[in-house]
């Protein structure tokens, strides 16, 4: 039996206290106590997990102000905090014991664009692809890159000097802050700007406040004293981040002072930025890319700085690891194009090399690259194999798209050894780096380890992910092994451990970087921020004289909690166990399909990321209570009686799986995630998997029988349509089901009937004798049209006009007898009925297919199901049958079909979610299909309608998929004519139909029009 969870993981009194204190003053953020809230703040892209007390979205600075001086006062002088934007560190930057202070949900808006000038001033929660949104109709962008652009905030960047792809000439965040306006631990406000050093004689030049005076003043006299020893002692590197940048401060002829480069890199260590004004670089008129291949990553390494010779804007590299899991991946079909195989050879390396500029100035450089990588080809030098250019902005898009995918990437890397981050942003002379990489190779060779790597070879970082189990208790060890040998080996070649990501844990390494005196200073400095430690405690270094650092490369990890769950259960939930806090479901874009539920709520609980580390903690609490989960799975439900009993007492009695729940089923089973992750998380199956488990103890809402009986009671209710119609339809029924059923806005059963549209129709004389009596060279003619219940039961026009756009084609349709496919037991978690629906379907679709006849299905949805869903519960015993999607068929019809005159039609196509992730593909094919009828299909990328079968049915969830729709359907709907919009899934018509009033056409709608013509 399921039983009540409880975490034991209750909120010290001190920050119970400071928060009801919180919540009476004039604080209008949010404040989450949720348990399930902290666990997903508790995790970052790193391997450690810190649990916070709580989580406060601040809506503005004032809220900041009011949290700082409150907790100031004596009664809380114990509560500490840490900023945190998009949860994207490496090394645990943003995780702590405290409160997470997070600017991301409200504090995200661009302030002020200044094109005259070229600078913006932007609050700190703003995304860094969302900020070059805004400044693109300027002509501007800002430059500092990252892997992680569509989810890391500016503030995020700026506390951690964040930098990637082209920092030699873009330079790092540092290089592009203005000014910056902070929280100092008092609450009070700070602006700070580079200052003239004669002003910093008077105290009252240089800020109205007190404390901030007292920091100018004490920061620039010692930076200044020891000026000498900090030129010495620190790397002359591009990448050089000390979180504390004593260096420059002052400028090189101690003329100016900025307390702003302090504040850079102190990952929230000395205090809260809120906003910032940074300078802008113009966006070039210019682009090309060259996308070098070689022989061995050794090759492109060496190579490397003859590219940065060439004045590359941009050189990147990634090894035959990350190539090969990029081929894999949905990203693969976006670039193949452009990194094609070299014929007879085997790519072990890629260099992509930009230019960026003028026009004239970039094909200069462009045409003297080619002539030396011609050359060296002829000769077999430097083991270049071949190379591809492009200088279309769309297409390098796509290649550095798949550049920063590198990172999730290496996490569906086969195995319980996965690489991971910790090590893995060192930085040395470019010039040393390819003798560095060898001993670094040679470090981890000699501990039998595989790793991938890739980065930014023309600023000497290159980012190496050793695979680990962190279940593993001696692969734990192995790590800290590792960290120290590396720490080592970059101070060797004058390098350092982090060079981009910032130090988060890996504080411990300072003093051997700076030197005892200048590791000292740093100490003084953040003494004088904070003095009593309690601004992201445990980073970087602590105030003299309170101990040590709180955190190290020890501390505690996601797999010290992922061990305590067997080995069979994580076996048996591996996309729960494989996420690997990568965020990229976090990504801003409303026109990102993955993840709409993320997307709508600000929530990091209602995300892909969020739900697989809940359920983590569910699967280890399970095992703490010695319940055995496979078995759990089988089990049957308690009795009704005490399902009732559960389900009343669930206000009263906490159940940890009460939080889950909430989070679970605010999915909307889209399946983006499967597609979209890189590790190809798949929340659906296993919130399936939880549903099935949850509803043992407790009742199931009415509106899930509803769903989970809809595909058996469609044949009964299509009996008599108008009668069930007129029951349904009226708005006392719509009422009654409503208010008793949870479910709104269902839509009509088609009339006439797909029974009665094709009545004497010789499509309807489904006869599987006579089929197999059918001369095996006459079969081909045939095409079996799969029925799925919504387009048969609620569109039934379109199922007859693809039968019509069939035999116009010059073929001959069988309509298949319909047989439930099983997806909305699925989705509501009817796991048993599933699997019997399943197992059913796939008996009759096995024995139709033995006639060696194509069958072909209208709704993706469905016909995905066929192929996932179907093969992961049904294993071996679903066989071998194919259903095609339309557009698949179509592809390989319009092969011996003449080619039609171009008609100057025009139209416009919007996918289904599912359709769009699992086959990426899918766009560029009816194109082609359409290009064949004679008419032009443009594709949008769209995020999700916020329709997703059901989900937009329930009244739980309706403004929730209203928003959804408005976020980028209903806008991009609004410019083009309606005759011109073709939607492929049900649902999306459906939404369609709702919320813009009319019902778009489907593609095989518009080529019967074609066809006829």
């Amino acid at each position: 039996m399921l039983p009540l969870l409880s975490h034991q993981q209750t909120l010290e009194p001190v920050y119970l206290a400071y928060l009801d204190a919180l919540e009476q003053s004039e604080y209008s953020g949010d404040i989450d106590k949720r348990y399930s809230a902290r666990l997903v703040q508790a995790t970052d892209n790193s391997v450690y997990q810190f649990l916070p007390q709580a989580v406060l979205y601040p809506k503005n600075q004032q809220d900041i102000q009011i949290a700082l001086t409150l907790a100031a006062t004596d009664a809380f002088r114990s509560v500490t905090f840490s900023a945190r934007g998009g949860g994207t560190g490496t090394n645990g930057q943003s995780l702590t014991h405290g409160l997470i202070l997070d600017v991301s949900r409200y504090m995200n808006c661009v302030l002020e664009v200044n094109a005259e000038q070229g600078w913006v001033r932007v609050e700190a929660g703003v995304v860094k692809d969302a900020l070059n949104d805004a400044l693109r109709p300027h002509g501007f962008f800002f430059s500092p890159d990252l892997s992680t652009s569509n989810r890391a905030t500016i503030g995020g960047m700026i506390n951690t000097d964040a930098s990637g792809a082209g920092s030699l000439v873009y330079g790092k965040t540092s290089d592009h802050v203005l000014a910056l306006r902070s929280v100092l631990i008092d609450g009070s406000v700070l602006d700070t700007q580079p200052l003239d050093a004669g002003l910093l004689c008077n105290p009252d030049n240089v800020s109205d406040n007190p404390l901030g005076q007292k920091l100018i003043s004490a920061v620039a006299a010692v930076c200044r004293e020891k000026r000498t020893q900090i030129e010495n002692q620190f790397p002359k590197l591009n990448r050089f981040l000390t979180g504390y940048d004593l260096k420059h401060v002052w400028n090189d002829n101690l003329t100016q002072f900025d307390l702003s480069r302090i504040l850079t890199g102190s990952e929230g260590t000395l205090a809260v930025i809120t906003e910032a004004k940074l300078n802008l670089t113009p966006l070039p008129t210019e682009r090309a890319m060259v996308n070098i291949k070689y022989d061995s990553f050794q090759s492109a390494l060496r190579h490397a700085p003859s590219l940065v010779a060439a004045r590359a804007t941009v050189v990147e590299t990634v090894d035959s690891k990350v190539l090969n899991l990029a081929r894999e991946d949905i990203v693969w079909h976006s670039v193949s194009d452009l990194i094609q195989e070299v014929p007879g050879k085997v790519i072990d390396g890629l260099n992509m090399v930009e230019f960026a500029g003028d026009t004239v100035e970039v094909e200069q450089k462009l045409a003297s690259l080619e002539a030396v990588l011609t050359e060296q080809i002829s000769k077999g030098e430097c083991g270049v194999l071949g190379y591809q250019v492009t200088q279309d902005k769309p297409s390098i898009e796509k290649i550095y798209g798949m550049r920063k995918k590198a990172v999730g990437l290496l996490g569906a890397t086969k195995g319980r050894r996965k690489p991971i981050a910790f090590a893995e942003d060192t930085a040395v002379p470019p010039e040393k780096l390819a003798d560095y990489i060898m001993e670094f190779r040679a470090v981890l060779d000699g501990h039998n380890l595989q790793y991938g790597m890739f980065g930014h070879v023309d600023a000497g970082v290159l980012h190496v992910r050793p695979a680990l189990d962190m279940c593993d208790v001696e692969d734990e060890k192995l790590l800290r092994v590792i960290s120290d040998q590396v720490a080592a080996l970059t101070l060797k070649y004058g390098g350092l451990m982090w060079g981009e990501h910032g130090k988060g844990v890996r504080g411990e390494y300072g003093p051997s970087v700076f030197g005892d005196e200048l590791y000292g200073v740093l100490q003084d400095i953040k003494g004088l921020f904070d003095p009593d430690n309690r601004l992201n405690p445990g980073k970087l270094v602590a105030p003299k004289h309170t101990g040590a650092l709180y955190y190290d490369i020890d501390s505690a990890k996601r797999g010290k909690f992922d061990r305590q769950i067997p080995i069979e259960v994580r076996d048996a939930f591996p996309d729960v166990m494989n996420c690997n806090g990568n965020g990229l479901c976090f990504n801003y874009s409303s026109y990102s399909p993955m993840c709409p539920s993320f997307k709508v709520t600000g929530d990091r609980v209602q995300s892909p990321k969020g739900r697989a580390g809940l359920m983590r903690e569910w699967l280890r609490l399970l095992e703490a209570e010695g319940v055995d989960v496979n078995a759990l799975a089988k089990a049957k439900p308690l009795g009704l009686l005490q399902r009732v009993q559960n389900t009343l007492n669930a206000q009263r009695d906490y159940d940890y799986s009460h939080e889950v729940m909430e989070s679970l089923k605010g999915c909307l089973a889209c399946k983006a995630c499967s597609g979209q992750c890189p590790v190809k998380v798949d929340v659906p199956k296993f919130r399936a998997q939880f549903f099935n488990i949850y509803y043992q103890r407790y009742l199931r809402p009415a509106k899930d029988y509803l769903v989970a009986g809809i595909e058996d009671s469609l044949p009964l209710m299509a009996a008599a349509p108008r009668l069930t119609n007129f029951a349904a339809q009226n708005p006392l029924s719509q009422w009654v089901i409503k208010k008793a059923i949870g479910y709104v806005d269902a839509p009509a059963l088609s009339v006439p009937t797909l029974k009665q549209r094709l009545d004497g129709h010789a499509s309807r004389g489904y006869d599987l004798v006579a089929l197999q009596a059918i001369p095996e060279e006459a079969r081909s003619q045939f095409v079996l049209v799969v029925q799925d219940p919504f387009n048969s039961f609620y569109d039934s026009g379109l199922v007859l006009r693809f039968i019509q756009l069939i035999e116009k084609l010059g073929l001959k349709p069988v309509l298949l007898p319909y047989k439930p496919n099983g997806k909305p037991t699925h989705i509501k978690g009817f796991l048993d009925k599933f699997a019997k629906t399943a197992q059913s379907s796939a008996d009759f679709l096995n024995q139709v297919h033995k006639l060696g006849m194509p069958m072909v299905g209208i709704d993706p949805a469905l016909v995905l199901c066929y192929r996932d869903e179907y093969r992961e519960v049904l294993g071996a015993n679903r066989g071998h049958f194919e259903v095609k999607l339309a557009n698949e068929w179509l592809l390989n019809v319009i092969k011996d079909l003449p080619a039609k005159a171009a008609q100057g039609k025009q139209y416009t196509w919007f996918s289904h979610c599912t359709e769009s992730t699992a086959k990426p593909n899918t766009a560029n094919e009816w194109t082609k299909i359409f290009a064949h009828f004679g008419a032009k299909l443009t594709a949008v990328n769209l995020g999700c309608c916020g329709m997703a079968g059901t989900y937009g049915h329930e009244a739980e969830n309706l403004e929730r998929s209203k928003a959804l729709f408005e976020m980028s359907w209903q806008q991009t709907l609004a410019k083009i004519e309606q005759p011109q919009v073709l939607v492929s899934g049900y649902s999306c018509r459906t939404q369609v139909k709702r919320f813009a009033g009319y019902k778009p056409k489907h593609p095989l709608e518009a080529l019967l029009e074609l066809a006829n013509i």
